[in-house]
């Protein structure tokens, strides 16, 4: 679930799994299925999120589709401004002015390191974001996983116990929680929470 790849949705009708992939594909089969009597709720989520998906099934398929489309286009961007009219600093690297508090020493570490204390910052920021990567990339997991369990499986049996070991990221003991569940749920809760491990 890298923020590189598109993002991918899943369709359940009840505990049963049925459609994964782009948004179109899961709106129409979400459509279809509640045109056929569903057998139980039927609910999108955002495989990136666990999330639930609002979206707007009336009509046929292509003002369903139609909508989707424009929902999702691309908004038009403010015309860049001019040189003139541009400010100090450097908008085309992305650069947004912020207020920082430091004591005086802090202050004083920065203005006797090589660029400064802007390029000091920078360097610190982008080390510590490499350092908890993994660290962030666990926790982001355990959150999906536990927004969508949270919604089809909050009433299974094990569910509390679940939760305990997902966030204590003891998937020992989450896999057991889970081993009784439907099939398509418990799939894709442990597909949320450890990705391809899973």
């Amino acid at each position: 679930m890298s923020s590189s790849s598109p993002t991918t949705y899943t369709t359940f009708d009840g505990v049963r799994r049925i459609a994964s992939g782009n948004l179109e594909n899961n709106a129409l089969a979400a459509r279809h299925a509640l045109n056929a009597n569903a057998s139980g709720p039927v609910l999108t989520f955002d495989d990136s999120t666990g999330r639930l998906v609002d979206i707007d099934l009336r009509g046929s398929d292509a003002e369903v589709l139609a909508r989707l489309a424009l929902s999702n286009a691309p908004t038009t961007s403010e015309p860049e401004p001019s040189l003139e009219t541009r400010g100090r600093g450097r908008p085309r690297l992305g650069v947004v002015a912020r207020e920082v508090t430091l004591l005086p020493r802090h202050w004083d570490w920065l203005a006797s390191q090589p660029g400064g204390a802007s390029v000091t910052l920078r360097k610190l920021v982008d080390e510590a974001r490499r350092a908890s990567t993994e660290k962030d990339d666990r926790r982001q997991a355990q959150e999906r996983a536990y927004q969508f369990m949270s919604a089809l499986a909050g009433d299974l049996p094990g569910f509390e116990e679940a939760s305990r070991a997902l966030f204590a990221d003891d998937r020992v003991a989450f896999m057991q929680r889970t081993d009784a569940w439907p099939a398509d749920l418990r799939d894709h809760t442990r597909q949320l929470a450890f990705g391809d491990e899973a």
